[in-house]
């Protein structure tokens, strides 16, 4: 029942209008309020008027009357809606009542008064009576006049909102809003519209029904309460006895006693409040067994007769109370009409009541002829509380009368019949189109008219939904292959997708989108409203049946009928989200049809991001279909992305926890918004919604959206016997927690069993994100807590619920194969204090006529400023912007479909982080390297200029000095990229916490990174060192005959210097001479380097027992050279003798380490230097490690490896041996002396003329030492320098990342279509990338003669420094210049070689030769030097200019470009164990291995047992599915793919983000089917017809969408 109260307050004798005898009458009858008036009234109005505009003046209002002030504008976060501030003046009143009442804080009304205390006076003799109250009048309001205020300004959407509010608070509602006049008033009925109550009536108590409605269509008796001008008996207070009879007295009605209450109103008289007394089932605490609405007018019935008439005629019984009648009174109660039965007088009877006024209401009395139960008496003896009593057993007796009720909506007629406003007129468009839709309904059941309806998010839609996940499961796939399954189910998904692009717009989605479509916002929120407000009242009336079915099978625990009822309420269900949802798919199918369907749909993103930029919720996620309209919910977002300018730094927020837990009540607690919180419809999903943060705080917080994501609540336990219910539960977590940056769980103490489900399923959620690298706030909210010390005594159930956690977690890290996670802290930082909040509970007393505890509110208000302040203060995590937040939701979405999570994410975020973070990586190495690089080279410059008169023992030292200044250099130098790491990991805007969990790889990398340069360097140096010892063997014989020759060279000037001889003469004599003394010139020994190599060979095998079959190995010079079988011996196991030989397994992969090897041996020998044991050592550990990475595989035996490395060291010993021979030939003595004996014989001719030979000395010395010199120069540097020139040039980002760089291989590959070269990237990809590179830098270097470019450049810097060494070395110490004569040559060439010692090593042997017997001095000599050093630069340019062996010249460099680079982008060189493709993982010390894009089996030479096949299938697609492999590692057991990683654990192999993304060698595999299966002696694949409709072109674009390439 419904009973409404009516409360007059205050004297307000002045506003009394005075009013003729028919005035009454005029207005009962004609109900004209705008004739008739006097000017005395419309003068009176005016003042009223006045009073109104000076009150909105006071409180700043001003400018928002009448109803400007809206909805969106409040919901905006900003500095007051956080943080509590002290009201100081009336003009922040309204706006802390509101803040607090959109907090749902009871203490909002206490607002009125300021905060500002003033002096008391207590001295009475200052009292005066009359003006005690103005002192302070200006700084107080009355709490009603403010309500009045507020509703005046507020728009029809923010007065819902409010009443809402208030009605929760348990506050009485305005029903009639006066309008500073009192004949203007007006009905809310629209704002009260919203107001959804449930009670349970005394009839319904034993079954434990209840009743919902909403509460102005409800028919519920209607109780007016009224006043005279003289009564003395506050109705308010004695209403609010009634109403909280049996609960703690609370203030529903403001009364004189409360707070402000006593305040003179200044606007609120006229206005009429109303509210309601619903039972709750329980007869000993009930007031009334049946709901009853109590109205309450405001002030005396002769100031508002509107609205008493009003009252009167609509309700089902008035109170008048009074003190006395007087006579215009007395007129206007005597002509009411019904009065026997609709009227009761509450006469207080005051001490010493003088006989003239009870006369006045005797008479009354009589006249009407009311009986003595129509008079109620208050006693001067009875206090509020017991006559409260004695007026509700009145009431209860007058309920037994009642026959007929009339609900608030029934009231509009008598309204407009009475000239009353009605705010809801103005919505009468937008409520017949509303009605228009719901007609549409008619007799046909919710199912019937969704199907017909709403078409696309039926059957076919869920169909689809299925489909995309079984895709990714591939659970039913039967006996069919797997890649032609997932081709079936693309066809039938193609199929559906075409259906649904058929769908034509039905009538009611086609009115619903014009609606929408509208450009007055404020007829479109209404239409939406009428929408909601006419759904929800038809799921009430029709879903309550099935609930209570749901409620009675759930006992029974029968799964089979709660899973069909549980579906039936899901098909019962319809909202505005169908409407919405179906208006999204529309958009979804018609985007890929064709343009026009597309053209036609491409305004409804706008629409959707307007509605959701005015704080209307979008569903994210349909749970009906458990599915995420992706192109949607994308386009929708970019929209409001665009209308916001780019401007669009989001905070999302989630609060998850067991339904009807209070999680949507929370969130419209912390931010005033209205997530659906009654039983009404079965709605499941979840759904966003956009706040606001204000200007002036959006740089404070670092974004300028908060988004909340409220979800359906994880399964009840009920519902938790559905088989597939935790599943949607992990999904559902995983998918919001994932997307969210704060995380709140929402526990209800109360059951420990359904608290422990949820911190299972979050558990599991935060650690999938920890593995991702997403690091959400989490804070635990414990709801119910009442005790006030709950924080300090809850340490307890605190730390047990943290032992909870940990337990989850353990038991979620088991599922996700993660054994190092003991703890929820290793996956959270989790605080047990700071991440704990306890709330209140949220009723103060007992539902439903409890208001919202104050504390609930206040503890949710500190939960909120404190959770905003600690993101605030937390930079850690970037802040996403919708671009991201999309990119977040489709990675997360297409990895949850998947049941494994973890090795089934990838985001394109992620990648494109750790793909700049590898980018960076490789230029921090190449600068590591070439800063060692740079050291190398003047370390061995500094070795080879070492003192050849010098014992070996000395340099063997300087080489352990120059090991240990090298050592420090690369601890310098690691530390320096350790520095950079560290430093990238703090910076912002790289998502660098998204890649958080490689960051240890990194650090491995780079220790690895030091050790390996260490290695090589130490390697470099000792093969200098015995480079040096060789050449000085050479150099010590060349020294020895040079003296020989030039002692015979003079002793020959002297003889012929007695005779007169000709050139010819002369030169013979030469001749002869120079044949005597060089007869017995020796050459240099040749090494037996097979033997070394053999050597070297059984060092490398002495730790195994083989060395007697070594023993009988005498010569290494006829092996190798045939062909290299495999043969039954080189394998133990019978399976693997017929796995490997049959199929020629093992003989492919022999065949590839013998290529790789011998491409590593002719790398070697292409250089000038001799042979050294290092070359082997080398190989050998090259050999050891392919078949370390291969034994898993192919399981070989002693005896494989044996005469695997015997052939490839046959085949090495042949070719050192010729590099060798080369050394010796080049360094033989004797040709060196034959290079110096034209200058000899020169010398003697120009010596026996006694010729100035000074400027051909200097050019012999330029020629002969400064050239080769120049030339080493240029030559050392140049391998660095094209690394230089290629990675600054257009080519840098082919090897930016591995990434890029397979990209572009792969590219390549498929523009060229040859066979045989993918052949070889397949089955040797380190050659093939060796060669690629190669090719790539002789393309490059040739281009505009770059070679030539970068030479003259090194050219010019060597020469500079020469011609500067020869000024400084033509100076003596005190920078004198040198003597000019022949001694100072000596000194001058000394010096220079000592200015030049770091830059170029000058041969001493070939000074000692040029400049034998000079006879010039010093001046002259340094001329010609600069014309000769002048000349040779003119002499190289010309050289280098000229076409040249680019490729010999790359061979020849010690330091090889192509080398560097392929360190660069090769990588570990590990290979997927399925398909073979290589890791592409940053660093090399990385802890798995993961590439973008795998490739069918087949293409790796894998083939089926049964048919001799190629396997068609992708790993990507059976590490996903039910399918199991068998092979070497897992000793020829069946074993799931799923578990791969129990086998290969440091290999993650995620499913290709789309179906298309495999599209590349899906392409290769038909075009070349029959060649592959040729080239591996199998039958061809069994490859899916639809693979056949794959073009080139959808084949790099699956390669860019594979490697995100954009």
């Amino acid at each position: 029942m419904l009973v409404v109260l009516f409360t007059l307050k205050g004297a307000g004798n002045d506003a009394l209008i005075e009013t003729d005898s028919n005035r009454f009458e005029v207005l009962k009858h004609r109900g004209d309020k705008g004739r008739g008036q006097t000017t005395s009234t419309m003068n009176t109005e005016g003042r009223e008027l006045t009073v109104l505009s000076n009150f909105l003046t006071k409180l700043g209002l001003e400018k928002f009357y009448p109803n400007k002030l809206t909805l969106r504008s409040l919901l905006e976060i900003n500095k007051s809606s956080i943080y509590e501030e002290a009201v100081l003046s009336a003009e922040e009143i309204p706006w802390c009542f509101l803040r607090k009442l959109f907090k749902i804080n009871a203490e909002c009304r206490s607002c009125a008064q300021l905060s500002i205390s003033h002096e008391e006076n207590d001295d009475l003799l200052d009292l005066d009576l009359y003006t005690a109250d103005d002192s302070a009048g200006d700084n107080k309001v009355n709490p009603l006049d403010i309500v009045v205020a507020l509703f005046l300004c507020a728009d029809s959407f923010l007065q819902q909102e409010m009443a809402l509010k208030m009605s929760m608070c348990q506050f009485s509602l305005p029903l009639l809003l006066p309008h500073g006049n009192k004949s203007q008033c007006t009905l809310l009925l629209w704002a009260l519209r919203d107001i959804v109550k449930e009670w349970c009536p005394h009839g319904l108590s034993e079954s434990r029904g209840f009743v919902e409605d909403n509460i102005v269509q409800a028919n519920i008796p209607f109780y007016s309460f009224v006043r005279l001008k003289n009564c003395s008996l506050s109705k308010s207070q004695l209403l609010n006895h009634v109403l909280s009879s049996g609960q703690q007295n609370h203030n529903i009605f403001i009364h004189r006693d409360v707070e402000g209450g006593a305040v003179k109103r200044e606007i609120a008289n006229g206005l009429v409040e109303v509210c309601w007394f619903l039972p709750s089932g329980r007869e000993n605490f009930d007031t009334f067994p049946e709901p009853v609405a109590f109205a309450n007018l405001r002030g005396d019935i002769c100031a508002s007769l509107t609205q008493f008439n009003f009252l009167f005629q609509v309700s089902t019984a008035t109170f008048v109370f009074l003190d006395k009648v007087e006579e215009n009174e007395h007129r206007i109660l005597a002509s009411l009409q019904d009065v026997k039965s609709k009227l009761f007088l509450v006469v207080n009877r005051k001490a010493g009541n003088i006989s003239e006024d009870v006369m006045s209401v005797k008479t009354l009395v009589e006249e009407l002829d009311l009986t003595n139960s129509r008079l109620k008496i208050k006693d001067p003896r009875l206090n509020v509380a017991e006559f409260s009593k004695k007026l509700c057993e009145t009431i209860k007796t007058s309920l037994l009368d009642v026959k007929t009720t009339m609900s608030i909506v029934n009231m509009l007629d008598k309204a407009v019949e009475l000239g009353l406003s009605v705010d809801e007129s103005k919505t009468d468009e937008q409520k017949k189109a509303a009605e228009e839709i719901m007609d549409g309904i008619g007799v046909r059941s919710i199912p019937h008219y969704k199907k017909q309806q709403l078409p696309m998010q039926g059957e076919n839609w869920k169909r689809l939904s299925q489909l995309e996940k079984e895709e990714c499961r591939l659970k039913k796939s039967g006996d069919s292959g797997l890649e032609e399954y997932k081709s079936q189910l693309q066809e039938e998904k193609r199929q559906i997708r075409e259906e649904q692009r058929k769908y034509k717009l039905t009538k009611a989605i086609k009115g619903f989108t014009e609606y929408l479509s509208t450009s007055d916002k404020e007829k479109r929120d209404v239409f939406l409203k009428w929408m909601k407000l006419k759904f929800n009242t038809h799921s009430r009336n029709k879903l309550s049946v099935l609930r209570n079915k749901l409620k009675e099978q759930c006992k029974k625990k029968d799964v089979k009928l709660i899973a069909e009822l549980d579906q039936a309420l899901l098909d019962s269900s319809l909202g505005i989200e169908h409407y919405m949802r179906e208006m999204g798919l529309i958009y979804e199918f018609s985007i890929i049809s064709s343009t026009k369907a597309a053209n036609d749909m491409s305004h409804l993103p706008g629409l959707a991001a307007e509605l959701l930029l005015d704080g209307y919720p979008l569903e994210l996620l349909d749970g009906d279909a458990s599915n995420i309209p992706e192109r949607w919910v994308t386009d929708v977002l970019m929209e409001l992305h665009k209308k916001v300018g780019g401007n669009s730094r989001l905070l999302v927020l989630t609060v998850l926890g067991v339904q009807s837990t209070g999680k949507s009540t929370l969130l419209n607690t912390m931010f005033g918004v209205q997530f659906p919180v009654s039983s009404g419809r079965c709605t499941r999903g979840a759904f966003m919604l956009f706040l606001k943060v204000s200007e002036d705080m959006q740089s404070d917080f670092n974004f300028d959206f908060i988004v909340l994501i409220d979800t359906e609540g994880l399964k009840s336990p009920d519902l938790a016997q559905l088989e597939d219910s935790y599943e949607h539960d992990n999904q559902l977590a995983t998918l919001v927690i994932g997307l969210s940056d704060v995380t709140i769980i929402n526990i209800a103490m109360e059951n420990s069993t359904e608290m422990k489900d949820v911190l299972q399923v979050t558990a599991h959620a935060f650690l999938r994100m920890k593995e991702i690298g997403k690091k959400p706030v989490c804070h635990f909210v414990h709801q119910n807590v009442a005790a006030v010390s709950a924080h300090s005594k809850n340490m307890t159930e605190r730390k047990h619920l943290l032992d909870q956690l940990n337990e989850m977690t353990q038991i979620a890290a088991q599922m996700e194969r993660q054994p190092s996670i003991k703890a929820f802290t290793d996956v959270l930082d989790y605080d047990m204090d700071k991440n704990n909040w306890n709330i209140p509970g949220l009723w103060h007393g007992t539902p439903p006529m409890a208001p919202v505890n104050t504390g609930y509110s206040e503890a949710v208000a500190d939960f909120k400023k404190n959770l905003l302040d600690t993101v605030r203060s937390d930079r850690r995590n970037e802040v996403s912007q919708i671009p991201e937040f999309l990119e977040w939701m489709r990675s997360l979405w297409r990895a949850v479909k998947y049941e494994n999570f973890i090795f089934s994410f990838r985001n394109t975020l992620v990648a494109h982080a750790y793909d700049n973070l590898c980018k960076e990586f490789n230029q921090w190495e190449w600068e590591f390297r070439k800063e060692i690089l740079s050291w190398q080279t003047e370390a061995e410059l500094e070795i080879l200029n070492a003192d050849n008169e010098s014992e070996v023992g000395t340099w063997n030292t300087l080489i352990v000095t120059k090991k240990s200044e090298v050592s420090d250099k690369i601890t310098d130098q690691e530390k320096i990229m350790k520095d950079k790491l560290c430093d990238y990991y703090k910076m912002k805007g790289r998502r660098v916490n998204l890649i958080e969990r490689y960051r240890v790889d990194f650090f491995n990398s780079i220790n690895s990174l030091a050790n390996e340069i260490h290695h090589s360097v130490s390697s470099k140096l000792d093969c200098i060192l015995e480079l040096k010892i060789s050449s000085k063997k050479a150099q010590d014989v060349q020294r020895e005959y040079r003296g020989v020759i030039e002692e015979r060279v003079m002793k020959l000037l002297g003889v012929c210097e007695e005779s007169t001889l000709t050139d010819e003469q002369l030169t013979d004599e030469f001749e002869k001479m120079w044949a005597e003394a060089t007869v017995n010139v020796y050459g240099l020994k040749e090494r037996d380097i097979a033997a070394c190599v053999l050597k070297q060979l059984r060092k490398n095998f002495s730790n195994l027992n083989v060395n007697e079959k070594l023993q009988k190995i005498r010569d290494l010079k006829e092996i190798g050279r045939g062909t290299f079988k495999a043969r039954s011996d080189h394998v133990d196991s019978f399976v693997e003798k017929f796995q490997h030989l049959w199929r020629g397994h093992l003989q492919s992969f022999a065949d590839s380490v013998i290529e790789s090897c011998t491409w590593f041996v002719l790398d070697k020998v292409k250089t000038n230097g001799d042979y050294q044991d290092s070359f082997t050592k080398d190989l050998l550990e090259k050999i050891d490690t392919f078949l370390k990475q291969s034994y898993n595989q192919h399981k070989t035996n002693t005896q494989f490896e044996i005469d695997l490395k015997l052939h490839i060291c046959g085949i090495a010993s042949r070719e050192f041996l010729k590099m060798h021979k080369k050394f010796l030939s080049d360094n033989d003595p004797r040709a060196q002396l034959e290079r110096y004996k034209f200058q000899y014989l020169s010398d003697f001719l120009d010596l026996y003329k006694n010729q100035d030979h000074c400027q051909r000395k200097a050019s012999d010395f330029v020629q002969l030492c400064i050239k080769p010199a120049v030339k080493q120069y240029i030559c050392r540097s140049l391998g660095v320098d094209i690394v230089d020139e290629i990675l600054t040039s257009c080519h840098s980002a082919e090897y930016s990342s591995r990434l890029f760089f397979q990209y572009n291989i792969q590219k390549e590959l498929l523009q060229k279509e040859n066979f045989k070269s993918f052949v070889k990237y397949i089955r040797n990809y380190e050659i093939y990338v060796k060669d690629w590179i190669f090719q790539r830098i002789l393309q490059k270097i040739s281009e505009d003669k770059t070679l030539c470019k970068i030479k003259n450049r090194n050219l010019q810097v060597i020469i500079h420094k020469i011609m500067e060494a020869l000024k400084e070395a033509a100076k003596e110490k005190d920078g004198a210049l040198l003597p000019d004569n022949k001694e100072s040559i000596t000194e001058l060439i000394s010096n220079m070689r000592r200015h030049l010692i770091k830059d170029i090593s000058i041969s001493v042997e070939a000074e000692k030769s040029t400049l034998f017997q000079i006879q010039s001095t010093c001046h002259p000599f340094i001329n010609s030097l600069k014309i000769s050093i002048k000349g040779l630069k003119e002499q190289l340019e010309e050289e280098f200019s000229n076409s040249e062996d680019i490729t010999e010249t790359l061979n020849k460099l010690p330091i090889k470009p192509q080398d560097e680079l392929f360190k660069r982008v090769f990588g570990c060189g590990k290979q997927c164990p399925f398909c073979k493709v290589p890791c592409e993982a940053g660093g090399k010390e990385h802890k798995q291995h993961h590439a973008a894009i795998h490739r069918p089996q087949g293409l790796a030479n894998f083939i089926h047992d049964d048919n001799c096949k190629l396997v068609e299938t992708l790993c990507t697609t059976d590490v996903h599915s039910d399918r199991e492999f068998r092979n070497k590692v897992t000793k020829r057991e069946w074993h799931p793919y799923k578990d791969y990683t129990t086998y290969y654990p440091d290999w993650n192999i995620p499913p290709d983000p789309t179906i298309e993304a495999s599209d590349y060698w899906k392409y290769i595999l038909v075009q070349y089917n029959d060649r592959f299966a040729r080239e591996y002696e199998a039958k061809p694949a069994d490859v899916p017809e639809a693979w056949r409709r794959i073009t080139k072109e959808q084949a790099l674009k699956g390669l860019k969408d594979a490697f995100n390439i954009k």
